[in-house]
């Protein structure tokens, strides 16, 4: 059969199928590369936090259409920041081996592109949350996209070893803007939340950066692990910790004994793990700091888990179910 010509009983040239199969390709590639930069497994943690403070928020209710609501809205604010983040943060993106195959690193989306939908998906979650629950919810979220990449982006990450510190903050916002979703109102429970994932944000991300710590030296950001010794790194590890355990245990009071147990031993595994890791430093050990990064998902998962069950059974409920 001859190139171009024609198959057995005149089967059709597959030239044009290869060239559409090409095409499809091309734009299943543009697709993902546009939610990638987005970095949705960051937002799935951030939207974990959202529930148990909707549920709190109304506790003892269960309202599907208001949570779908507020964490769609809240996907686009989170997915709005990280795009914006990758624009900014395109240049030490190339450097990083961590992150050079995100999408503008590798240029598989043009820069402005990367910016108008970055843009776009803030305007929509402002838009969407400001007419599906209350305007207070709309506002904290463009604070939060504005905070995250204007001061932490723009201002702290390459300026400051605090930068995970003070820039973690936009990380906690979700549970405020679930509770404000439900409510229209900020009172203390969702500040105790927002605590819970400001203390526990320099923990989980310095773990990281120990692991990469090469990576942000080349980058040229100063990370805690870039700038002081492992000791002194693992020693905040330790202190932020103990403060994000003692912090979910304040909660206690507006939760209830099944939250305060998972509290407790979900902290305990959470300790135990960063006391493992500084002791380990300080007696001159090969560490694996990554390990306590990934466990630590695992702990604010968990104690998210055991708050919104909480919030809808109650000790109430299981009280009247057992008698």
């Amino acid at each position: 059969m001859e190139r171009g010509g024609h198959g057995l009983a005149g089967a059709p040239d597959a030239t044009p199928f290869t060239r559409s199969d090409t095409v499809w390709g091309r734009m299943v590639g543009t697709i993902l590369a546009y939610v990638a930069l987005t970095k949705p497994r960051v937002i799935e943690l951030l939207l974990v936090a959202t529930i148990p403070a909707m549920l709190l928020a109304d506790r003892g209710t269960v309202d599907f259409p208001l949570i779908l609501a507020t964490l769609f809205g809240g996907w686009m604010g989170a997915a709005s920041a990280n795009a914006l983040n990758c624009v900014v943060d395109a240049d030490i993106d190339k450097v990083m081996k961590r992150t050079a195959r995100r999408p503008l690193a590798r240029m598989a989306v043009p820069t402005s592109h990367a910016l108008i939908f970055g843009l776009a998906l803030g305007v929509a979650s402002f838009g969407w949350l400001w007419w599906a629950t209350y305007p207070l919810a709309a506002i904290l979220i463009a604070l939060t996209i504005a905070f995250y990449v204007l001061v932490y982006t723009m201002v702290l990450k390459r300026r400051t070893w605090q930068n995970v510190i003070w820039g973690g903050a936009a990380g906690c916002m979700p549970v405020m803007v679930g509770w404000a979703a439900v409510t229209g109102s900020i009172s203390w429970e969702p500040i105790v939340l927002f605590l819970v994932i400001f203390f526990w944000t320099p923990p989980h991300t310095w773990a990281m950066a120990m692991r990469y710590k090469e990576d942000y030296k080349a980058a040229g950001v100063p990370m805690l692990p870039v700038i002081a010794t492992e000791e002194r790194v693992t020693k905040q590890i330790l202190v932020y910790t103990w403060l994000t355990v003692l912090t979910t245990l304040v909660l206690v009071p507006a939760a209830g004994v099944i939250y305060a147990a998972v509290a407790l031993v979900a902290g305990a595994w959470f300790l135990l793990m960063a006391h493992q890791l500084y002791a380990g430093v300080r007696r001159g050990e090969q560490v694996k700091p990554l390990r306590l990064f990934l466990q630590s998902n695992n702990y604010l998962a968990v104690v998210c888990l055991g708050l919104a069950v909480d919030s809808v059974l109650g000790w109430d409920t299981i009280a009247t179910l057992l008698s």
